[in-house]
This record gives structure tokens, sequence and C-alpha cells, in this order.
């Protein structure tokens, strides 16, 4: 089962009982994935080969290696991690079944308790949280990030799921409270300020663990942070062994720890079972995510700047969520493009680092290739996401260039990378403008349907904003059915005199227009069509790249557009 993996990775040996061979490449650049992940802010490569005792040329080629993956992205000097990194993590839920069995639920929870809910996995001796849905229209939602390792004896849930430890378990549960007794890495949790008596940790965990199995709940009264309360019950397996746990979490102002049980029990025990029976229904089976391409070698074209044996590896774990479930060593070998030998020797490195576990003659992630982004990742909005290739369209094209969002009638401008240039357009985020008027509102009302299309226009109340605005409904219908088709448009001077832009739409996974990107510049002698000529195939390559991005961030669930 792959919930509730372990992350005490077993030794790394063949079927056959042979020691793993060693590859260091992937192993070095899962380290520098990790520490770039984790790090509040960008990092610099010397900054990484100080961190990781690496030789700055090593840390070179594996950045190098990073960036061409799309996995890390170099802004200036500074390295980041891309969207792209989010492939691992949904790798591990599309395989776990997590992805499918738990959305509805946490959805269906959300609105119900108008509370935080969030699924969580054991990851070792620690609880990994692999789901997360809010109340809608909360201003301020509670809650940590899916991604985020939380200490199983501070939060309801790791008492959930520590009544089915293994004594290895709680060996590996000692020694990481010994080595880290202030909680300092869990950054998702206020550390301590003072390491308690290890004898009570344990005394008092252990009694919580025996309270929760007997009750089959668990409550966690501002233990993991002030000022919150949390209630967890747990998913099974067929045997009974708890998987995952869904978790409640309210502020003290909104309910006391009693009122919380007495608020939510009912309803969470009742969902958790509705989660098992999806999880364990193999009646039905779930379209495989978009496949990532297989390997690709890319050695001809940045020659020794690129390491192989990384990309490799790398190709092997984003395979590895083809298929729910997992995949037999054949058909990861398949799916990733690589040969049996080299994909044996990948899997069971991963696997000895944790990152991936077997079942049998299958191989799934582990929960674990979460820690590698996830959170930092999961916050991503349409505006974060779409900036970075705004900014390099920008520069590209020497012309300023927007993102924005239909909201009714309008346009709402999200993200924007400005030219420096006397004439350009001054909009920031925020602008809100008619939608009838500008490219970027003609192509998200052409993705409406007909009679949306026509309500919104109606509701619009066209006027002339100059001489060349068009106004007549008629007339701005038959503009976006031209729109429509050419999947482009071009608007001269009709919001402001001396004006011209041009915008194509982004869309998400289902093919729906969540936004649009626009090139605006200074309407000047060259004809309308030329600008078209000149610009639109950057502008398209732009718009293709954030789709890109998007169809990871927001694999399993709608784009946040703000």
């Amino acid at each position: 089962m792959a919930p509730g993996v372990s992350r005490t990775a077993p030794t790394a040996s063949a079927p056959d009982g042979s020691p793993a061979e060693a590859a260091g490449p992937l192993e070095r650049g899962l380290a520098v994935l990790r520490i770039v992940a984790d790090a509040p802010h960008s990092v610099r490569p010397g900054d990484l080969a100080r961190a990781t005792g690496l030789a700055r040329s090593t840390v070179d080629r594996i950045a190098a290696t990073l960036i061409h993956l799309d996995h890390l992205r170099a802004v200036g000097r500074d390295l980041v991690p891309a969207p792209r990194l989010m492939e691992f993590g949904n790798a591990y839920l599309h395989a776990s079944g997590m992805s499918r069995a738990l959305r509805p639920s946490l959805d269906r929870l959300a609105r119900a308790l108008d509370e935080s809910v969030s699924a969580i996995v054991p990851d070792g001796c620690d609880a990994r949280i692999v789901g997360k849905a809010v109340p809608p229209g909360r201003v301020i939602p509670l809650g940590f990030r899916v991604g985020d390792l939380l200490p199983a004896e501070r939060c309801a849930a790791g008492a959930v799921l520590a009544t089915g430890w293994r004594p290895d378990t709680y060996e590996a549960w000692r020694a990481r409270r010994a080595a880290d007794p202030l909680d300092e890495n869990f950054p998702a949790v206020p550390a301590r300020h003072a390491a308690p008596a290890p004898e009570q940790v344990e005394a008092d965990f252990s009694a919580w663990t025996a309270t929760a199995d007997a009750e089959g709940w668990a409550l966690d009264d501002q233990l993991v942070a002030p000022g919150l309360v949390a209630l967890a019950v747990p998913v099974r397996d067929p045997d009974g062994r708890p998987v995952c746990a869904i978790s409640v979490l309210a502020h003290t102002s909104r309910h006391s720890g009693e009122e919380l049980r007495e608020h939510a029990l009912a309803t969470m025990t009742e969902e958790a079972r509705r989660t098992a029976d999806e999880l364990y229904d193999t009646s039905e089976t779930t379209a495989a995510p978009p496949a990532a391409p297989a390997y690709a070698d890319a050695k001809p074209e940045l020659g020794p700047s690129f390491l192989q044996a990384l990309a490799r590896g790398l190709a092997v774990l984003t395979a590895l969520g083809r298929q729910r479930g997992g995949l037999t060593l054949a058909e990861a070998a398949e799916a990733s493009g690589l040969s049996y030998p080299s994909t044996r020797r990948n899997l069971l490195t991963l696997r000895q680092l944790g990152y991936v576990e077997q079942l049998g003659r299958r191989f799934l992630p582990s929960p674990r290739v979460l820690e590698l982004g996830y959170a930092r990742l999961s916050t991503l909005t349409l505006a974060d996401i779409a900036q970075p290739h705004l900014t390099e369209l920008a520069g590209r094209v020497r012309e300023s260039a927007s993102l924005a969002v239909l909201d009714g009638t309008e346009v709402h401008y999200v993200a924007r990378a400005a030219a420096q240039q006397i004439t350009s357009a001054r909009i920031t985020p925020g602008t809100r403008l008619p939608a009838y008027a500008t490219s970027m509102g003609r192509v998200l009302l052409a993705d409406l349907p007909g009679a949306d299309r026509r309500e919104r226009i109606d509701a619009s109340h066209p006027r002339a904003l100059t001489p060349h605005t068009l106004t007549s409904p008629d007339a701005l219908a038959a503009v976006l059915d031209r729109v429509a088709r050419e999947e482009h448009a071009l608007v001269e001077q009709e919001l402001e005199a001396g004006l011209r832009s041009l915008a194509v739409p982004v869309r998400d996974r289902d093919g729906r227009a969540v936004g649009a990107v626009n090139i605006a510049l200074h309407a000047g002698p060259e004809p309308p069509g030329h600008t078209r000529d000149a610009l639109l195939p950057a502008l398209r390559a732009c718009a293709a790249r954030i789709e890109s991005d998007l169809a990871v961030a927001f694999a399993d669930g709608p784009v946040q557009t703000g």
C-alpha cells in the first residue's frame, strides 16, 4: 500500500541479494534540490558548495543539469525552485491513489465543517501532509502546506498514525528526537523553547497513542502551535492499519478542543470510511497524468556540464507516477526510456535514499519526495507562475507584458513586466479595465459559451473610450467569434489613443482559458498586422511555458488565480 510509506529506507540491494550500485550524481543532485527547496530565499551556488561539502565545479554541473531539466531556475546568480519540481510529488500522489481519493473528501469536509482540513500520512516516524482543503471564502485559512513535515508527537494525526508503528519506527523516532530535541528541523511548526525530558515525551506520547487507538481519534489542544486545536481520525487499510489521518484544524477563538470534537468527529469518521473505500476501490481506473517526457540525452547539447546519471535517475522517479500502484522494473524502464540495467540501478538508489518504496515487484514514490519543494511550490498562484515568463518575454521583445483574468465584465491585471520605455503603458497589478475594449478581455470573453459572452457584453454597457472603440454588441460578437477561431486578439487604439495590444489565452489542463497574456505597445506608423506577425510567436511561446508550469502545479485541482 502506497499511503503510509515508511521513510526508513531498507538496505539497498538488488532482487538477487547483491548490493545496489552507487549512483553518486543522483544522490548529490537530490541533496542540492533539498537545500534549494528548504531555503526561504534564493540560494547561490557558492552557498550550496559550502552546505554540501561538494566542489564548486560539481555544484555548477548539478545546477546546470537541474536548470536544463527545469527543476531549478537561475535568477541572476541565484537558484530558485521551478514549478516542474512538483512532478515528483505529483508522481507520489498519483501512484499512491491519494490524488483521487482525498480531494473529494477534503472538499466535502471543509464545506461541511467550515474549517481547514488536511490529509496526513506517516513518513517514517514523522507525519507528512499530502492533501488540504479550506472553506470557501475564508479570508485567513488555517493550516499547513501540502508537503509540510510535522513531528508525530506534536500533532493529533501523529498520534493516530503511531497506533500502527512497528518497533523499528519507535527506534527511529527516539533517534530523531535525540538529534533534534527542539524540533528545529521542522520549519512548519514553532521550535521548542527548551528540550523536554525524553522520558516524559515518550510517556506522554505512548499514553496519547493508546487513547487514540482505543477511541479511534486524537485531539491536539495547542500542541502543534499556540492558539490551534486539531482533531484527527484514521483512514484504515483492509487490515485495519492506519495509513492516513484526516485532520481538522481550528483556532481557539472558534472552538475549544471539546467543542471541535463535538462539532466534527461524527462527520470526519464517516468521511474517513468513504476515503478508505475510495482508496482501496480497484474497480475503477483513473487516467494517468500526462506523461512527462522520457529521458532525453542533453549531453551533445550541453557537453560536460550535463550529468546524465542525475537526469536519468530523476526521469525514473517521475515515471513511477504513470500508474496507480507503481510500476515494475520493466515498466519503469519503458516509461522512462532507459535501459533495464540503468533503471534498476536508479530504482535501487532511490529506494536506498528513501524516495521510493518496493511492494513486491512494483516500485512507487514514497511521501518523502514531497520534501523536494512541494510545500513551497504548492502555494504558488497563476500570477506567481507567470511572472518569470512575463519578465523573459518583456526582455525579449522590449515591450511591456501582462497577465490578466476575467472578473465579471472586467479584466483584472494580476502580473506584469514593464519595459523601460517612455511610451510604456502605466498599468500595475490590480488594475481593472473593461473587457470589451481590451485584447486580453476579448481573448477571455471569446472562450465563454455564446450566451455568457453576450450577457457580459450587454452588462458592460459598451461606450466609446476613443473614436476607434467598438461599442455595437453585434460587432463585438463578430469580433469574439473571430478571436475564438484565431486564438488571439489584436486591439488597436480602442482602450486609449496610441495604444496597441496583442493577447493570447493561457489555458489549464482542461483547455479552459484561465488567463490571458498580452504585449502592449505604442501604436506607431507600422500597421497592426506587422505587430501581429512580429510578436505573436513570442507571445504564444510565453503562454505555452506558463501552461506547462500550470499543468504540473495544479495537476489535481483548479488553477489558483489569486
